[in-house]
């Protein structure tokens, strides 16, 4: 049976000498992965071997979902990234990619979030030398990941206690100090007011302008280059946790 889909390359290595295994986004069907048989040939169907972000209409031929399916086309569009204008900006491409073949199952779609990842592949293009610009697309798109995939954390009020933010971020009494603190947990996944953030050893203290940020999504492509890294840091760490180790690519993200 062949299934036709639009789709993109998020992963791609070599299977032989003439072809490859590609793990494709796809539009309607959701993650893929294929053999292409010949592509790194000189005349082969696919214009040569398919790279990473590589955009168009597949067609592929899928008999068992527990074997690799088969690309017998696919139709490609113009490229979606420009890694000599930009290295930092491909760095988070290739970072959001590697999120989304760890978090996302094969076979299930999810059409918004292709719509959201192709977005951002082409936001990223027009970001110029800006990092904060790259880095709160990144963000954006990892929080549109996690409510994607059935875990989106917590972010407005205290997941113990169900104390909303605003309340704990003002300032602080005479007398009392650190009401306004307030901490992200990866357990919990989400935000944990100063009262309770003792029943969780792995939360981080966040700044009051990263938890404003975190409280009201509106304010990131604004906020601060210090508050996006460190909002940026604190996703690595909770999808860290989520994944089971450290994604590949996060190094490259804090390292700029």
């Amino acid at each position: 049976m062949l299934t036709k889909d639009l789709a993109i390359c998020i992963r791609a290595v070599d299977f032989s000498e003439t072809s490859q295994v590609v793990t494709f986004f796809a539009r309607d069907t959701g993650k893929i992965s294929a053999i292409a048989k010949g592509s790194k040939r000189p005349k082969s169907a696919f214009d040569g071997p398919i790279e990473v972000f590589a955009f168009g209409e597949i067609v592929f031929s899928d008999t068992t979902r527990d074997k690799l399916a088969t690309l017998t086309e696919f139709q490609q569009q113009p490229s979606l990234t420009h890694p000599a204008k930009n290295l930092f900006a491909l760095d988070c491409c290739l970072f959001a990619a590697e999120l989304l073949n760890g978090m996302i199952d094969d076979y299930d779609p999810h059409p918004p979030l292709f719509e959201r990842f192709l977005q951002f592949l082409k936001n990223s293009q027009v970001t110029g030398h800006q990092s904060r610009d790259t880095i709160s697309l990144l963000i954006l798109f990892q929080l549109a990941l996690l409510k994607e995939a059935g875990l989106m954390p917590i972010l407005d009020y205290c997941v113990n206690c169900k104390t909303r933010y605003e309340r704990r971020a003002e300032p602080a009494p005479s007398g009392v100090e650190g009401s306004g603190e307030v901490y992200f947990s990866s357990s919990a996944n989400g935000l944990v007011c100063r009262d309770c953030e003792p029943t969780f050893p792995d939360k981080v203290r966040l700044s009051k302008e990263a938890a404003t940020c975190l409280a009201n999504l509106r304010q990131i492509p604004d906020a601060a280059e210090e508050t996006l890294t460190e909002i940026e840091k604190i996703l690595i760490r909770h999808f860290t946790d989520l994944l089971g180790r450290p994604p590949k690519m996060a190094r490259h993200i804090l390292g700029n």
